[in-house]
């Protein structure tokens, strides 16, 4: 029987078997990062709940309520998606498919493991640069299609916002290309060997911080989420979205929160390595280090949340121009300097 499959499989064209090879590692990526999306919500219930001394989710799927994500994912699946009669309906319908393609798509050069990623490029950083930076698109276009004062308003929040916060973030990344030398996000964690005091979190602390904080803002996570403010504008710009439509928009959230934790922890906490190079952490496997870290850095994203009131929307401007963007200005130029100068250099190497 083997050897008829594998006959039969020899009869297949080289470039169909790519073909069909890279599908089946797109499916391993995609299926288990969409069931963490969903299991994301139930844990930042159960987080949140923790945190003010409520119960969360316990009735679905026993105790534990684990069957809660898969109700409200059939809830959604079956509510009927309504479109405003002057909406623009081709664009009203792909918003939310331009908010999620970007955060889902990333993951094609995210390292799991020094020999476990999708497409080892070159310049996997610069991808993945251009692609974060084309979610902003999913929302303004949803604010602007459903032809709502709301949405729209809504959408021009998100848009200054990740506007401020994304130079923010390219100019902290720049200090990790400067330090590591390289685009490559495989390269990078391989510059982070020998313990947690190589992890560039250390001598890129502004830079660490600086990243996160706007990655918060980027996700339009609290305190950020003047795009969502309830008490001002309804729900911001998926204010007119409902049933699947607006569960697509709910998905790619989370999914961004994922990608940027996952980023985090490959560029600034060492990515799959472990913080102590010697027995018996080196025992555990380099995928559970990256996962591990990975949750532990959401865990951040759920605890702001529950923590921090909403900012003013000046003050979020105020932050993102006048703080985060002077901040990395000046410690690319530390840097840069000790870079230069020895043996200084050796902190930032």
């Amino acid at each position: 029987m083997g050897e008829t499959l594998v006959s039969l499989w020899n009869l297949v064209p080289g470039w169909m078997q790519i073909g069909i090879y890279s599908l089946i590692k797109i499916t391993i990526i995609v299926a288990p990062l969409m069931l963490a999306v969903a299991y994301l919500t139930w844990l930042e219930r159960k987080v949140i709940g923790a945190i003010q001394i409520r119960i969360g989710p316990n009735r679905v799927g026993g105790g534990w309520g684990l069957g809660q994500p898969i109700a409200d994912a059939l809830k959604l699946l079956f509510k009927e998606i309504i479109i405003p009669s002057n909406a623009n309906r081709f664009l009203f319908i792909i918003a939310p498919v331009l908010s999620i393609t970007p955060a889902l798509a990333a993951w094609a050069v995210v390292p799991f493991t020094d020999s476990l990623v999708l497409a080892n490029i070159d310049a996997s950083l610069l991808y993945i640069l251009a692609l974060t930076s084309m979610g902003v698109y999913g929302v303004i276009i949803a604010g602007w299609a459903s032809n709502s004062k709301y949405a729209f308003i809504g959408a021009m929040r998100s848009a200054a916002q990740i506007v401020a916060y994304e130079i923010a973030m390219g100019f902290a990344l720049v200090g990790v290309l400067m330090v590591a030398g390289s685009l490559n996000l495989r390269e990078i964690v391989l510059h982070q060997q020998g313990g947690f005091w190589q992890w560039y979190f250390l001598p890129l602390l502004p830079l660490f911080v600086v990243y996160f904080v706007s990655g918060v803002a980027e996700t339009n996570r609290a305190p950020f989420d003047v795009a969502e403010g309830e008490s001002e504008i309804v729900a911001g710009f998926h204010v007119e979205y409902s049933g699947m439509t607006f569960a697509i928009f709910f998905l790619a959230e989370y999914a961004n929160m994922i990608l940027i934790a996952a980023l985090t922890v490959l560029m600034f906490l060492g990515g799959w390595l472990s913080p102590f190079p010697f027995a018996p952490f080196t025992w555990i496997p380099p995928l559970f280090w990256f996962l591990g870290k990975t949750v532990f850095v959401l865990l951040f994203f759920l605890w702001f949340r529950a923590t921090f009131p909403r900012y003013r929307y000046d003050q979020i401007m105020r932050l993102g121009w006048k703080v985060f963007i002077p901040v990395t200005l000046v410690w690319i130029t530390v840097i840069g300097v000790a870079r230069f100068f020895t043996p200084f250099g050796s902190f930032f190497t």
